[in-house]
C-alpha cells in the first residue's frame, strides 16, 4: 500500500491514496491552519471506525443476520505531552436490523476488536480501547 502527501501551504496538505482518492488535511487556526480539512489524528480515528465497521458488517452478513444499518461513535483521549498519542478510545456500535441475534452482534464486535481490525490492533498498542454496542429493531 502506498500514499502520497503533498504540502499545499501553511499546515494544509493533500493526501492521495494508492486507489486514487484525495482528501484535505489542515490544522486548527491556532496552529497556523485555516480549518479547511480534517486533522491527521481525526483521520486515524475515522480509519479505525471504518475498519471495524467493515469487519462487523462483513461478519454479520456472513452469519446471515438482517443488518440494515451500522453507526459507530468513537470518543478518544490523547496524552497531554508530546507525542500526544491516543491513550483511551471508546467505540460504540449502533447496529440496526429486524430480528438481529444479540449473540451474533456481540461476536462480530469481539472478532473485529480482537482479531480482524488492523487499525484497532495497532492503536491498541498505545491506547486502552473499549467497545460496546446497542441493537435497534428496524
Amino acid at each position: 500500500m502506498k500514499a502520497r502527501i503533498k504540502w499545499v501551504e501553511q499546515v494544509t496538505f493533500l493526501g492521495e491514496s494508492e486507489s486514487g482518492h484525495t482528501l484535505v488535511m489542515d490544522g486548527a487556526p491556532e496552529s497556523g491552519g485555516r480549518n479547511i480539512g480534517m486533522r491527521p489524528m481525526e483521520l486515524l480515528l475515522l480509519g479505525m471506525g471504518g475498519c471495524t465497521s467493515f469487519d462487523v458488517i462483513h461478519i454479520l452478513k456472513k452469519a446471515r443476520q438482517p443488518v440494515t444499518d451500522c453507526v459507530v461513535e468513537i470518543s478518544a483521549e490523547r496524552a497531554e505531552k508530546v507525542p500526544k498519542v491516543f491513550i483511551h478510545i471508546h467505540v460504540h456500535f449502533i447496529i440496526s436490523g429486524s430480528g438481529l441475534k444479540e449473540s451474533q452482534v456481540k461476536r462480530a464486535v469481539e472478532l473485529s476488536a480482537e482479531k480482524y481490525c488492523s487499525a484497532s490492533l495497532m492503536l491498541g498498542k498505545t491506547a486502552e480501547i473499549s467497545h460496546d454496542y446497542e441493537i435497534n429493531e428496524s
